[in-house]
C-alpha cells in the first residue's frame, strides 16, 4: 500500500498537486488532522484494503495543531514499520511570489488574523512547517513553476516514465444526424468510397470483414487512414505533455455505419498497441 503525505506553504500549489494525485488514482483527503491520520494508519495496518484504498494521499497544512505537526516524522516512521510505503512531498515558494498569488486570487491566508499581516502569516507558516520540510523525501519550489510543470514534476516523482497515458475516446457518427458536441478533433471521411452503394454491404457495418476488405482495397481509404494515424501520433504526445488526461476524437461519414466505423476500429487497435486506454462509441449503431 502507498501513502503520500502532501504538505507545504499555502499558495505553493498544494491543490494542484492533490488533484494530480487524484488523476493518478490516489484516494485523496485534504487537511486531515494528524490525530485522525494516526487512526487511519492503525486501521490500514489491521485490515487488507480493497483496490480503492491501495493508494492514498493526505493533505496536511499549518492549521494542524503545532504539537501534532512535530509528531509527523514519528508517524511516518510508524507507517514504514507497518509495511506502508509512506512518502512526504513538501511544496514551497518565495514569499514575494506567495504574496502575489494571494493578491491575484484574493483568497485569505489561513493564518492571517486581525493583528497579523499576510507576510507575517507566511513567515509563521514557514516556522510551523519547518519540521515537516526537514523530513520530506521531495521538496518542490514552485516560485518559477506553472501548474502544468508542477503536475509533471509530481507525476515524475511518483511514477517516472511509467506515467499513465492519456485516455482516448473514439467516436463514429453520421453527419446527417448532426456533428457530436464536446469533441477535440473531427475528421470527415465522406470523400471515401461508400460501401452503402454495394448491395451486399449495405446492411453491414464497418466492423464486418466484408466491409473492411472492400475499404482496404481502396487506395484513398488507406491514404486517409495513414494520414489520420500520423497526425494523431504526432500531436497526442504534445497534449499529454500539457497535462491532458482525456482526448475525444470523432470520425464522421454520411450515415455513420461503414467508413467512420471502420476508421474508428482501425484507430482503436493502433492506440491500444501504443498503450493508451481507449473507449469506443459508435453513435449510430445499435
Amino acid at each position: 500500500m502507498k501513502l503520500v503525505i502532501l504538505s507545504g506553504l499555502s499558495g505553493s500549489g498544494k491543490s494542484v498537486a492533490l488533484h494530480t494525485l487524484e488523476d493518478l488514482s490516489y484516494y485523496c483527503i485534504d487537511n486531515l488532522p494528524l490525530f485522525l491520520l494516526k487512526d487511519l494508519l492503525l486501521g490500514l495496518s489491521r485490515t487488507t484494503p480493497n483496490a480503492q484504498f491501495t493508494h492514498i494521499a493526505v493533505g496536511v497544512d499549518a492549521r494542524t495543531n503545532p504539537d501534532e505537526l512535530r509528531q509527523l516524522p514519528e508517524l511516518i516512521a510508524t507507517a514504514q514499520t507497518q509495511s506502508i510505503d509512506c512518502q512526504l512531498l513538501f511544496l514551497e515558494a518565495h514569499t514575494k511570489t506567495l504574496i502575489r498569488r494571494f493578491s491575484e486570487t484574493r483568497r485569505k491566508h489561513p493564518l492571517t488574523r486581525g493583528d497579523r499581516s499576510l507576510s507575517e502569516a507566511i513567515a509563521l507558516e514557514r516556522e510551523l512547517l519547518e519540521p515537516i520540510r526537514q523530513c520530506a523525501q521531495m521538496c518542490i519550489d514552485t516560485t518559477q513553476t506553472n501548474v502544468h510543470e508542477l503536475r509533471d514534476r509530481v507525476r515524475g516523482w511518483l511514477v517516472g516514465s511509467d506515467s499513465p497515458k492519456m485516455s482516448i475516446l473514439l467516436q463514429s457518427f453520421g453527419f446527417k444526424h448532426g456533428v457530436p458536441q464536446d469533441v477535440d478533433f473531427v475528421f470527415d471521411v465522406r470523400c471515401l468510397p461508400n460501401p452503402h452503394w454495394q448491395a451486399p454491404l449495405k446492411p453491414l457495418t464497418g466492423r464486418d470483414a466484408q466491409v473492411v476488405d472492400f475499404l482496404e482495397r481502396q487506395p484513398d481509404v488507406l491514404r486517409m487512414r495513414d494520414d489520420i494515424q500520423g497526425f494523431l501520433r504526432t500531436w497526442i504526445p504534445t497534449f499529454e505533455a500539457d497535462g491532458r488526461s482525456y482526448l475525444t476524437i470523432a470520425i464522421g461519414c454520411t450515415g455513420g455505419q461503414h467508413r467512420s466505423v471502420y476508421m474508428v476500429e482501425t484507430l482503436r487497435r493502433d492506440f491500444e498497441r501504443a498503450g493508451h486506454q481507449v473507449i469506443v462509441r459508435h453513435r449510430e449503431l445499435p
